[in-house]
């Protein structure tokens, strides 16, 4: 079985780089599987599947299902908030998820800079869910902007 971090050498078939030119090939080739995002599979109008997660539980790729795999990853645990989010536990997780994240410095040397920058994050994650689902991108569950915020609060120095 294939996991993460493992690279597979096909025997057959083309390549291409990024969401973009992945996508852009499955729509253009007939009987074409492929795997990217799901803003460019639903904005490219590809046929998608169901899959299996870690529970044995088939799951199609919502909006629910992306944020149960966020909801029940241990963030807590991460170093950072990185995380890689494949086969993360619970029934209703979609099996091969993504989150994209910020590194800031804990002491800036430039902290009026740091300050408006949190000030931004705080607005997006109050603010821009909406914003980010018309883009067919996912929020983050409540819960992990929670946590986040706490660390803004304990960690970064202002």
């Amino acid at each position: 079985m294939v996991r993460v971090r493992t690279a597979v050498e096909w025997p057959a078939g083309v390549g291409a780089k990024g969401n973009e030119g992945v996508s852009a090939n499955i729509g253009q080739t007939k009987n074409a599987i492929g795997y990217v995002e799901y803003a460019y599979a639903k904005q490219n109008k590809l046929t998608y599947t169901a899959l299996i997660n870690k529970s044995g539980k088939t799951v199609q790729p919502t909006t629910e299902a992306f944020q149960a795999a966020a909801s029940n990853a241990d963030w807590a645990h991460a170093p950072g908030y990185f995380l890689i989010l494949t086969d993360q536990p619970g029934e209703k997780s979609w099996p091969i998820v993504a989150s994209t994240f910020i590194l800031m410095h804990k002491d800036s040397s430039d902290k009026a800079a740091s300050v408006e920058a949190v000030k931004f994050f705080k607005w997006s994650f109050a603010n821009g869910g909406k914003m980010a689902q018309d883009l067919d991108y996912i929020p983050m569950p409540d819960s992990v902007v929670k946590m986040i915020e706490k660390t803004w609060s304990a960690d970064i120095k202002s």
